[in-house]
């Protein structure tokens, strides 16, 4: 007969009391790092895992649903994130559970808070954002077989749960948009490349030029934060080119870069959208107050945050889910930053 690993095996690996172990796990002690991660070490070793169902067929389950986010810098916003938040609040208040947001720390600290909360029983499901390749979060969860659901995607041979924007085809869409008006030195301003969601994005960019014939300069693409100020710098390396050589149009992968964009042509003396045109990706709310109107590529961000809390729910209640990936497209909303052609 197989042994079942208890709380005193834990203590024993990890030299310190059950007491100790107990409160670990139950998010109570007082201890150091170090003993923390010991403890937490040895519950992976051994495999230890504490009668959490059984315990919430006592006490009840939680009707708590973990949510966890990439802090903005000061400096930044994310309206998109802010949307999503409360959308979910919405639809899970609508099923008779509550949110509990918690930020989302380095990586080497990421799998030690859901640990702890799965442990402690204080969530009965997790959501997550700003996934990437290698997630150490979703890996973790896929291993313990608790439910989740993922805003983003991660390894494509990874089968989890997640609904995403389609930035692919978005991308495609806005420089095709730009490729019908006339435009053919099309610029995109992106993420570093270890961005998987900014990756998504400039495939599309490139197949719709691919598909136009038009040769891409490698130039013409500029990786770097996600900020107003690198948007900026960007826009004024190439509109120091000569006239004939330099980006007709600029692609941005988000509204924030879009506006550092559009402050540096503005600042040249040039116009936005007549001159050089802008598309930006986000739609934030301020996009159709500025000085030319922001076309932008809008997110399905509410419809987004209702299906994640529907599909969680569902996991939750052991009920099998109809569609596991799910992509939802933007829409391009066009302004006048993008013109009416290239010009001549």
């Amino acid at each position: 007969m197989t042994h079942r690993v208890t709380i005193k095996d834990v203590a024993t690996q990890a030299k310190v009391s059950y007491q100790t172990v107990s409160k670990v796990v139950n998010g109570q002690a007082q201890v150091s790092s170090e003993t923390r991660e010991r403890i937490w070490q040895a519950i992976h070793d051994l495999g230890y895992r504490p009668h959490i169902t059984a315990r919430n067929l006592r006490v009840g389950a939680s009707h708590m649903l973990g949510y966890s986010w990439r802090s903005v810098p000061s400096d930044q916003f994310n309206p998109v994130l802010d949307k999503f938040l409360q959308s979910m609040v919405e639809a899970a208040e609508k099923s008779g559970y509550h949110l509990l947001p918690f930020p989302c720390p380095p990586d080497h600290a990421q799998v030690e808070v859901y640990r702890e909360l799965i442990f402690s029983g204080r969530v009965d499901g997790f959501v997550l954002s700003s996934t990437n390749l290698n997630d150490e979060r979703i890996a973790y969860l896929l291993d313990t077989g608790f439910p989740f659901v993922a805003f983003g995607r991660a390894n494509p041979e990874w089968d989890f749960p997640y609904v995403d924007v389609d930035g692919t085809a978005g991308l495609r869409v806005a420089t095709e948009h730009l490729l019908s008006l006339g435009h053919r030195r099309i610029a995109l301003i992106a993420w570093p490349g270890e961005s998987l969601t900014g990756k998504f994005r400039v495939q599309g960019y490139l197949e719709a030029m691919q598909s136009a014939g038009r040769l891409v300069d490698p130039d013409w693409i500029a990786r770097g934060e996600h900020s107003a100020l690198f948007g900026e710098i960007v826009a004024q390396r190439w509109l120091d080119l000569p006239a004939d050589q330099r980006p007709t149009a600029i692609i941005a992968l988000s509204d924030l870069m879009a506006i550092g964009v559009m402050n540096a042509i503005q600042e040249r003396g040039l116009e936005v959208g007549r001159e050089i045109a802008v598309v930006g990706f986000d739609d934030v709310p301020m996009a159709q107050y500025l000085r030319p109107p922001l076309t932008s590529l809008r997110q399905p961000i509410w419809e987004l945050g209702q299906q994640v809390i529907a599909m969680l729910i569902k996991l939750i209640r052991n009920v099998t889910l109809e569609e596991r990936r799910v992509l939802l497209p933007p829409r391009l909303v066009t302004r006048a930053s993008s013109g009416t052609g290239a010009p001549g």
